[in-house]
């Protein structure tokens, strides 16, 4: 797209990579207390052990980063670009396709055909399906205007505050502010500030 990107703004996104494995726990930043007490059995190293999971999500993110530059690549060209909405319905036409046809073989997709696709909906279902439809909108304005680079620090941003907003409403006193969330915060906020203060010349 004819954009370069700076040697601190490459820095800069590796440390909102960085940040986004802390916050997720993907990288391991204190032991538990538990740790020191009793030696973990097979089963519980085995639970420990992140290699696979971390090269499926580092594959993910290779694809999403690819997804995102095609995306922001044709909301952006041809004088003005697609119209994001548009763009989105397509997406959601796609997902559609793919979705009805992971079910014909899926234990879901089983219960549905025998007790009805509508079944146990309460009007609070409603809700995850208006703001996942909402969410792909903003997604596609936001790709479209700020581009796919800046959509990825929102995301970020999304995790922490979705983490600070459980701490707030939840009444377990379990769920409490972690090293994790202030240390991955802290450094999304300094890979946003640096992305945007030393942009290429």
């Amino acid at each position: 797209m004819g954009k370069v990107q700076s040697k601190i703004q490459i820095l800069s996104l590796i440390l909102l990579f960085t940040s986004s494995c802390i916050i997720e726990k993907l990288i391991p930043f204190r032991k538990s207390k538990n740790s020191e007490a009793t030696k973990p059995t097979k089963s519980e190293e085995k639970k420990n052990v992140h290699g696979q999971g971390v090269i499926a999500v580092l594959l993910a993110s290779l694809i999403s980063g690819l997804a995102g530059a095609l995306t922001q690549k044709s909301l952006q060209s041809h004088g003005g670009g697609r119209n994001s909405y548009l763009f989105t319905i397509e997406l959601s036409f796609a997902s559609l396709i793919i979705m009805s046809l992971s079910m014909l073989r899926s234990s879901d997709g089983e219960r549905i055909r025998s007790e009805g696709f509508f079944n146990n909906w309460t009007p609070s279902t409603l809700i995850p399906i208006f703001t996942n439809a909402a969410g792909g909108i903003i997604v596609g304005l936001v790709t479209k205007y700020a581009g796919a680079v800046k959509k990825g620090f929102a995301l970020i941003f999304g995790l922490l505050l979705s983490g600070l907003l459980q701490v707030i409403v939840s009444n377990n006193d379990e769920d409490k502010i972690e090293v994790e969330q202030i240390l991955g915060g802290l450094l999304a906020a300094a890979s946003l500030w640096l992305y945007n203060s030393f942009p290429a010349l």
